[in-house]
């Protein structure tokens, strides 16, 4: 993974994780809690594919796992999101582009629902019945219900800023492009290069020496 990658993907589960555990977590909405964690995993799995899905998800669990207030064993969450980051890498669009909103909004309340089973066979299989008494079929709801309202206002913005990076000049690996960083970054936003900007105004430059030269010629006249 490239480093402008890793960077956003820390920065953005570093905030997703506080969000959720200081503020989402204390809402005690009845059911599930809002999974704003498995919602930045997929925004970044949508851009990077399966690889850096399961790579993202992966780190994101065990972060997760690991930060208090935690009451379960360390790997189990880092499971889920790792399965999940791969599943949804694997529909990441050919063009980069989500041309409807209708695709990742299944993707958004399948990963919802997957990734509550999976956590809760997961803590079957260490001795967790937690699930069994809350009620799985209300989890699986709630789940699905919070991350498909929270999806529209992450799901998005994080794609977008991924992209963002993708395209970033700093990352840009083609030894032809990479001599000048101050001019790729001057002429990112402009389109133009900065050679031709330079030259510009060099020609604009002597055309005012020639008209300020003809205007004191024709004052010496006078």
């Amino acid at each position: 993974m490239r480093v402008n990658r890793i960077l956003l993907s820390s920065s953005l589960v570093v905030v997703a994780l506080v969000i959720q555990v200081s503020v989402l977590a204390r809402l005690h909405l009845p059911g599930a809690v809002p999974d704003l964690l498995l919602l930045t995993v997929l925004g970044l799995a949508l851009v990077y594919g399966h690889v850096g899905g399961a790579l993202i998800g992966f780190a994101a669990g065990l972060l997760a796992d690991l930060a208090p207030p935690a009451d379960h064993a360390a790997g189990r969450y880092a499971l889920v999101l790792c399965v999940i980051g791969y599943l949804a890498g694997l529909v990441k669009p050919e063009s980069g582009q989500v041309r409807s909103a209708t695709g990742p909004m299944v993707v958004v309340v399948a990963a919802a629902v997957g990734s509550t089973l999976l956590y809760a066979g997961v803590g079957a299989l260490v001795g967790d019945t937690a699930a069994r008494h809350v009620g799985l079929n209300g989890l699986l709801f709630t789940a699905a219900l919070y991350d498909l309202l929270l999806a529209p206002f992450v799901v998005p913005g994080v794609m977008a800023l991924a992209r963002r990076a993708e395209n970033d000049p700093l990352a840009e690996t083609n030894p032809a492009k990479s001599g000048d960083v101050a001019s790729g970054w001057i002429s990112g936003g402009t389109g133009l290069r900065v050679g031709g900007q330079r030259g510009g105004l060099r020609v604009k430059a002597a055309r005012a020496r020639v008209a300020r030269a003809g205007r004191i010629k024709g004052v010496k006249r006078l």
